[in-house]
C-alpha cells in the first residue's frame, strides 16, 4: 500500500510557488503521488467548494513535472467530459513524456450542473460521454494512427505520435463511489479510486460490488486507491463521526493496517477534504501530512 496526497490548486491561497513547495515537500517525505483537481470554468456551484483561482490541473501537472525528480503526479479527478479526446490524449501523452513516465490519470464524470451548462455539455450524458471518450483514449494512446467512430466523438487516420511513456498508456484510476463508476472501471480503467467512504462500506459493499462487477464483466479485479481526509488530533475522534486516517495518530495506524488487510493498493489523503473553502495556508497542510509521516511507509497487501 502506497500513499499521495492531494495538493490543493484552488482557494486563495494556492498558487505556483505554494503548489510546488507542496509537491516537493511530499516527495522529500517519500510520498508516491501527489494528485491536483480539476474545473474549466468556476461557476457558481463550483465556487461554493472551490474558490478561485483555478490553476488548470494538466498545465500545472506540465509545470511541476519539470521541478520534481521522483514523485508521480496526477489528477483526482480529471473530468473527462470537459476536454474533446483528441485533445486529452495528445496532452496527456506528452505529460507522460515531460514527466519521465510518471502521470497517473484520474478521471470522472463530473457533478457541477452549471460548469456543464457553460461550457456547453449536456448534463445528462455525462457518464455515456465518459465511457465513449474513454475508450477513444485508449485508442489515441495505444495506435499509431487511430480511427474511432461514436456518438460524441469521431476521427480518423489521425497519428498520435508521441505515444504515452508508460506502456500501453498511463494508468487510468476511475473516480465515483457509485455502481456506474465500479463498472465503469472495470471496463475502461485500472484503479477503482472511491472517496470519502468507511473501512465498513469499502468491505461490505465497495469492495464486494467491485469483484462481482469484474467476475461479471470476466475482466481482472482492478486494484484500489482510496481517497480520504487526513486530520491529526491530539485526543481520539468517535469512530462514527469519522473516516479513515482521521483522528490520533494510534487511530490512523488502526486505520492504514484494516486497509491494507483489506487490499486496498493505495491511499491518497486529502488534508482539506472537510472544508476545501476554508482560508487554510499550504503550511499548516504540510505540518499535518509531516505529523503522520512516520505512518506513510509502504504497508503489505
Amino acid at each position: 500500500m502506497r500513499f499521495g496526497v492531494n495538493i490543493p490548486n484552488y482557494g486563495p491561497t494556492a498558487s505556483p510557488d505554494a503548489m510546488l513547495a507542496s509537491v516537493r515537500h511530499a516527495e522529500d517525505l517519500g510520498l508516491d503521488l501527489a494528485m491536483l483537481s480539476d474545473h474549466i470554468a468556476v461557476t457558481p456551484d463550483v465556487a461554493a467548494q472551490y474558490p478561485a483561482p483555478f490553476y488548470e490541473p494538466l498545465t500545472a501537472l506540465a509545470w511541476l513535472a519539470g521541478r520534481t525528480e521522483r514523485i508521480r503526479l496526477g489528477t483526482t479527478v480529471l473530468i473527462l467530459p470537459y476536454r474533446d479526446p483528441l485533445l486529452t490524449a495528445r496532452v496527456t501523452a506528452n505529460l507522460d513524456r515531460y514527466s519521465a513516465g510518471r502521470l497517473v490519470l484520474g478521471v470522472g464524470v463530473g457533478w457541477a450542473e452549471d460548469e456543464f451548462a457553460a461550457l456547453k455539455i449536456p448534463f445528462a450524458e455525462r457518464g455515456r460521454i465518459t465511457d465513449e471518450y474513454l475508450a477513444a483514449l485508449h485508442t489515441l494512446w495505444t495506435e499509431d494512427v487511430a480511427s474511432f467512430e461514436g456518438a460524441h466523438t469521431s476521427f480518423h487516420d489521425v497519428h498520435t505520435a508521441p505515444r504515452p511513456l508508460q506502456s500501453p498508456r498511463p494508468p487510468v484510476w476511475i473516480g465515483g463511489n457509485s455502481p456506474a463508476a465500479i463498472r465503469r472501471t472495470v471496463r475502461h480503467g485500472d484503479t477503482w479510486h472511491p472517496l470519502g467512504v468507511t473501512t465498513e462500506w469499502l468491505e461490505k459493499q465497495g469492495l464486494p460490488a467491485l469483484r462481482a462487477a469484474a467476475e461479471q464483466a470476466a475482466r481482472p479485479i482492478p486494484t484500489v486507491a482510496l481517497r480520504t481526509p487526513l486530520q491529526v488530533t491530539a485526543t481520539p475522534l468517535p469512530d462514527a463521526d469519522r473516516l479513515p486516517c482521521e483522528g490520533t495518530l494510534d487511530q490512523i495506524e488502526a486505520d492504514l493496517s484494516t486497509l491494507a488487510a483489506l487490499g486496498i493498493d493505495h491511499v491518497l489523503l486529502d488534508p482539506r477534504y472537510r472544508d476545501s473553502t476554508r482560508l487554510q495556508r499550504p503550511e499548516s497542510d504540510r505540518t499535518t501530512l509531516e505529523a503522520a509521516a512516520p505512518l506513510l511507509t509502504p504497508h503489505q497487501t
